[in-house]
């Protein structure tokens, strides 16, 4: 006998299976931590290989542009007022990523917290409009205030 009860019951179960692809995929895509990306020993993680030419979402600040017009800014674990990897000779730190947008960067003030949603990159790579080399960075990017 279908009664009110069985009928709010059911539904509710409905409702709550369907959620759960949802759920699960809505859990895949947490923001990753920027030391997420690599082991103790400077190499590229599991997580990070596995992820390579998919699209992830990384969270944390923008750093200072290197210069007006950028189509790409640095992603920092920390706020940065100045730029600390700017020197010549320093190993790469594990606690920035380069990331390159379609369109011109708006500059998010340094100790605004951001995510940046893109297409993970390993490998060497020297941007030819200013030099920049990194190890890793997101392309065809996004970001936004979170």
């Amino acid at each position: 006998m279908l009664t009110r009860r069985v009928f709010l019951v059911g539904t509710s179960a409905l409702v709550g299976a369907c959620a759960l692809p949802w759920q699960a995929s809505r859990a895949a895509e947490a923001p990753i931590k920027l030391r997420e990306l690599y082991n103790k020993d400077r190499s590229f993680s599991d997580l990070a290989l596995a992820n390579e030419g998919r699209r992830i979402t990384v969270e944390g600040y923008m750093a200072p542009p290197l210069k007006a017009d950028a189509r790409f800014f640095v992603l920092t674990k920390m706020p940065m007022a100045t730029c600390p990897f700017c020197e010549p000779g320093v190993e790469w730190p594990r606690t920035i990523l380069p990331v390159y947008t379609r369109r011109t960067v708006d500059v998010v003030p340094f100790n605004v917290p951001i995510t940046a949603t893109g297409t993970l990159d390993l490998g060497e790579f020297t941007d030819p409009d200013t030099g920049f080399w990194s190890k890793v960075r997101l392309g065809n990017a996004r970001y936004e205030r979170t």
